[in-house]
């Protein structure tokens, strides 16, 4: 949602933590069971105050998961125009995927939940973005079998595979615990990786490879936030 004309910088932190504090209640009681006088206590407004700074409820929605799908699409179309094998770019992808579920375990939850809640433009647009995300990850999984990386993979049940081990690591990881996105994105690519049948030097040198990346191009970073303008979400 564009910044209301007039409203300093004040307002846009307000405006923030109001959108954190939204993402966390709709991630523990679901969107639909949250209203806005729930909202309205939790950060300490009244109704109408709220409305000055979120428009509508459903504007909270459309910011949460643009706070997910804009940075991670944005990043991932980064990564995959990388002049560098497939493999490593799906082994980026995938630790930059993590990084933001790690970063945004609430919004996660809400994403995965309640994005059906959306209405109109808005649910198209959102499906546009993920199916965008899921075309490129295809396309990285097309260009490793068509080089002879990966065995002959059907290429959606491929994404499928590859998504699904990803997606679902918000429901039980815990960031500041035991494994970090880097480790996690290690694993599950080495085991995505040798299912489709890539041989144990093409692994060491995607592993290789993706570290060359993170160290020599430290302005493509794999946290996706780091360039995103949240002010930029719905324009």
């Amino acid at each position: 949602m564009p910044r209301p004309p007039g409203h300093g910088p004040d307002f846009e932190v307000r405006r923030q933590k109001i959108i954190d504090t939204a993402a966390e209640l709709f991630a523990r009681q679901g969107y639909a069971a949250t209203s806005v006088n729930d909202l309205g206590r939790a950060v300490g407004l009244a109704k109408g105050a709220l409305y000055y700074y979120i428009g509508s409820k459903e504007n909270l929605l459309i910011e949460i998961q643009s706070r997910v799908m804009s940075p991670l699409l944005n990043r991932a179309r980064q990564i995959a125009q990388v002049d560098a094998d497939p493999l490593p770019r799906l082994r980026l992808l995938s630790e930059s995927l993590l990084t933001i579920i790690y970063r945004r375990l609430d919004h996660i939850w809400v994403y995965e939940h309640d994005y059906r809640s959306l209405t109109g433009d808005e649910l198209h647009t959102l499906l546009s973005q993920r199916a965008d995300f899921e075309h490129l990850i295809t396309g990285l999984l097309i260009e490793a079998a068509d080089q002879g990386s990966f065995r002959l993979v059907e290429p959606r049940l491929a994404t499928l595979q590859f998504l699904n081990l990803h997606n679902h690591t918000y429901q039980w990881v815990k960031p500041g615990g035991r494994w970090d996105p880097a480790y996690l994105s290690r694993e599950y690519c080495t085991t995505l990786f040798r299912g489709f049948g890539a041989a144990d030097d093409a692994l060491r040198n995607a592993e290789e490879q993706a570290a060359a990346f993170k160290r020599d191009r430290p302005e493509l970073s794999l946290d996706p936030e780091a360039a995103w303008e949240p002010a930029a979400v719905g324009r």
